[in-house]
């Protein structure tokens, strides 16, 4: 039986939902799934990976208690844990940890790396992956007694496949002489991750001003969705980078990507593209983005998302 690792992750104690995507794309017939947890309680997390097909859940700590973040540390861990369990496959998220932790695996084991995968095949060692802003997609075919992979975040749908999870406790001691975190320091996001979202409203060049971005997270908030912005929002300084959607910022997969006032640039697109739905709201019928987009409004954001918030919150007040 082949054994395929997957690294967990948590957000404020919490797991991550997309975890269970990635769960969902190592599962096959023949393999044995390892989970493996770095600074969280396998307790806590244990009946939720049970329900998508979790067989081992390694909870890997130092021998004095929790492992505080360390990148080198915690990669230090992984690559433990894979010894020791016979792991020689492993996925994580494509996300702000994942880009931390699985370069340094993939460095310390001289194993070929492959991150943003859109799909895998782990029988044959093969990933798609966007290329050149998206304009096609290549399929790239990796050699080596070790394979680490990213996946991008929501690419692949989660589907529960009950299986009876083993709480693993790991041990181990890796040091970090090269790399002491002092601390850490966050910025005070607001709302839900990008990455993580399955609804997103982004702003661009038509919102005008920071204060605008207010209607679009009244909206947002009624539907648990994210909001996101173009380069150009974020470039003026209306919002942080950690809102900006595209080439150069976190590329989505929500089921919806609503875009409001944005044009839609070659760059902006490639960090989008695999959403479910698009639907645009733009002044100019000839922007790039309508001609990208399932649906579009040709129309003044400002006039719509004020309509689309007073529907949202009467339906939401009715279902109370």
């Amino acid at each position: 039986m082949r054994k395929i690792g997957i690294l967990l992750e948590t957000k404020d104690g919490v797991l991550k939902k997309t975890n269970f995507g990635v769960i969902t794309a190592a599962r096959s017939d023949g393999h044995e799934l390892y989970g493996f947890l770095v600074g969280g309680s396998g307790a806590d997390h244990k009946t939720a990976l049970e329900a998508y097909g979790i067989h081992k859940l390694v909870e890997i700590t130092a021998k004095q208690g929790a492992l505080d973040w360390n990148p080198v540390c915690w990669s230090g861990a992984i690559i433990d844990a894979m010894d020791h369990f016979g792991v020689n496959t492993l996925l994580g998220l494509t996300s702000a940890q994942g880009k931390e932790l699985l370069p340094r695996i993939a460095a310390a084991l001289d194993a070929p790396l492959v991150m943003d995968c859109m799909d895998i095949n782990l029988s044959e060692h093969t990933v798609k992956k966007s290329q050149f802003s998206g304009k096609t997609v290549a399929t790239i075919q990796v050699r080596g007694p070790f394979y680490i992979y990213g996946v991008r975040p929501n690419v692949f749908e989660a589907t529960p496949t009950p299986a009876e999870a083993e709480l693993i406790p790991f041990q181990t001691d890796p040091e970090s002489d090269g790399l002491v975190v002092k601390e850490i320091r966050q910025d005070a996001a607001r709302g839900i991750d990008l990455t993580e979202a399955d609804i997103i409203i982004s702003g661009g060049r038509g919102m005008k001003n920071s204060d605008s971005f207010r209607i679009l997270f009244e909206c947002a908030d009624l539907i648990d969705a994210a909001v996101g912005a173009s380069r150009v929002a974020v470039d003026a300084g209306w919002v942080p980078h950690s809102m900006q959607v595209g080439q150069t910022g976190a590329t989505v997969s929500p089921k919806v990507y609503i875009a409001c006032g944005i044009s839609g640039s070659v760059q902006h697109f490639a960090g989008m593209k695999t959403s479910g739905l698009i639907v645009a709201v733009n002044t100019d019928p000839e922007a790039n983005i309508v001609k990208k987009c399932d649906y579009y409004l040709v129309a003044d954001l400002f006039e719509i998302i004020p309509v689309l918030t007073d529907q949202l919150a009467a339906i939401v007040n009715k279902n109370q």
